[in-house]
C-alpha cells in the first residue's frame, strides 16, 4: 500500500485551513465590518432607485467585503476537509490492494473498507489508541504499518495474538501446541506455480489461502513467542507474502519484535470489499463487494 503520509497531510490541511479561518474571524473580519458599517453610512442618502448610483453603491460594498483569495479558498475547503479527517481519522478509511499477498481473500484492484473504530479510537497522526474498543482477534484481516517500514501500510491476517506460540513447518500452521483445521478444496495443477486452495479454520473464523505444492522458504520451518503488546502476522498467499516469517531478515540480529506488529502500529479491521478495479484501464466492477472473511 501507498507510502504517502496523508493521516499527517489531512491533519496539516485540516489545521492550516482551520487556523487562516480563526485569523479571519478574530482579525480580519472586524475591519471588514467597518468598512461595511461606513459604506452603508455614506450612501445613506444615495437614491438607489437610480442605476448609476445603486451600481456604485454595489460595487464599493463589494470592495469592502472582499476576503484574501487565502481565506476564501481556506473557508470553502475548511468543512469538507474537516468532515474527511473525522471520517478517516476515527470511523472509516479506504485502501486499495496493490500486491497478490492476501489472495484468494483480496485481489490486486480490490479496493476496501477499513473500520478505525473496531480496535479503539486513536490518535490522528500519532496512532496512540486512547480509548480502548476491542483487540484484534486471531483471523482478522488487518491493516498496519509493519516494523521494518514504519510509513507504509500493509494488510495481512492476524495469526498469532500476544502469549501465542506460533509454529509454521511445512504449511501445517500450529498456534499453542494445537495444528490449525484445514481442509484442501482445489488443485490448481495448471498454475506455475502449481498450488492448493485451503479452507482454513481459526477460532470461529473461516476462509482460504493459498498455499503452494512445495513450500516456500517461509512455509518450511518458523517458531515464534508472540510478546505482549504484538502481534503476528501472515498473508492468505502463504507463500508469496512477506511478513512476520520473514521481517526479521531484513536486520539479522535484531531483537525478535521485529517479527511482530505492534499496538501502536495498528490502523484498522478490514471489513469490506466494496469495489475492484484492476488494471486503471479497465472498468470499475461491483461484482466482488462483500464482506471480508
Amino acid at each position: 500500500m501507498s507510502s504517502i503520509n496523508l493521516p499527517l497531510i489531512l491533519t496539516l490541511a485540516v489545521f492550516i485551513t482551520g487556523l487562516i479561518w480563526l485569523y479571519d474571524i478574530l482579525v480580519l473580519a472586524p475591519p471588514r465590518k467597518r468598512r461595511l458599517a461606513a459604506i452603508r453610512q455614506q450612501f445613506e442618502n444615495v437614491n438607489l432607485d437610480d442605476e448609476h448610483q445603486k451600481r456604485a453603491y454595489n460595487d464599493a460594498q463589494l470592495v469592502a467585503a472582499r476576503e484574501p483569495t487565502v481565506v476564501e479558498y481556506s473557508k470553502s475547503f475548511f468543512p469538507v476537509l474537516l468532515l474527511v479527517f473525522v471520517l478517516r481519522s476515527f470511523i472509516l478509511e479506504p485502501f486499495q490492494i496493490p500486491s497478490s499477498s492476501m489472495e484468494p481473500t483480496l485481489n490486486v484492484g480490490d479496493f476496501l473498507v477499513v473500520n478505525k473504530f473496531t480496535y479503539g479510537l486513536r490518535l490522528p497522526v500519532l496512532n496512540k489508541r486512547v480509548i480502548p474498543v476491542n483487540d484484534p482477534q486471531r483471523g482478522d484481516v488487518m491493516v498496519f504499518f509493519p516494523p521494518h517500514l514504519p510509513d507504509t501500510y500493509f494488510i495481512k491476517r492476524v495469526i498469532g495474538i500476544p502469549g501465542d506460540h506460533v509454529e509454521y513447518i511445512d504449511h501445517v500452521l500450529t498456534i499453542n501446541g494445537q495444528p490449525v483445521e484445514e481442509e484442501t478444496v482445489a488443485l490448481m495443477p495448471e498454475h506455475n506455480p502449481q498450488y492448493r486452495v485451503v479452507r482454513e479454520t481459526l477460532g470461529d473464523k473461516e476462509y482460504t489461502v493459498h498455499k503452494n505444492l512445495t513450500p516456500g522458504r517461509y512455509s518450511r520451518h518458523g517458531s515464534w513467542e508472540v510478546p505482549e503488546g504484538h502481534y503476528f502476522m501472515m498473508g492468505d498467499n502463504r507463500d508469496a507474502s512477506f511478513d512476520s516469517r520473514g521481517w526479521n531478515e531484513l536486520n539479522p540480529g535484531s531483537a525478535p519484535d521485529l517479527a511482530f506488529v505492534s499496538e501502536d502500529a495498528i490502523v484498522g479491521k478490514a471489513v469490506a470489499v466494496w469495489m475492484h478495479w484492476h488494471p486503471v484501464f479497465s472498468l470499475p466492477s461491483f461484482e466482488p463487494a462483500g464482506r471480508i472473511h
